[in-house]
């Protein structure tokens, strides 16, 4: 998978926006206002995702493209070299982010959002 074909896969889930809130470098991709991955536009090959902690261990474990999250809470965040792994494992990957964050909102946040 190359850069675009990532930000046009996490644009295309339901009600996923994109913002540049950080500066030129790095797009913030949202559901319901909050952040499912941070895929730096300077750092060609990487995305910050989060990740369920106990899985974050496991796939750390099997996968040296798959670390900490840089710059992130490294309990919940992985930085994922997407240009190593195959793409249907990026895609869930970012399918789990995206699921995790749409978990996290309120009743009221799902209804404002239209979630």
């Amino acid at each position: 998978m190359d850069v675009e074909a990532v930000r046009i896969y996490c644009i295309s889930l339901p009600k996923a926006t994109e913002d540049l809130p950080f500066g030129p470098e790095t797009l913030a991709l949202r559901v319901g206002g909050k952040i499912f991955a941070l895929l730096p536009l300077d750092k060609v090959g990487t995305i910050n995702l989060k990740c369920d902690p106990e899985r974050s261990i496991e796939l750390r474990e099997q996968y040296d493209q798959i670390q900490p999250g840089y710059h992130m809470n490294k309990k919940w965040w992985n930085t994922v070299n997407f240009e190593a792994l195959p793409t249907k494992m990026v895609e869930e990957l970012i399918c789990h982010s995206y699921s995790l964050i749409l978990g996290s909102l309120s009743k009221k946040q799902r209804e404002q959002f239209g979630i």
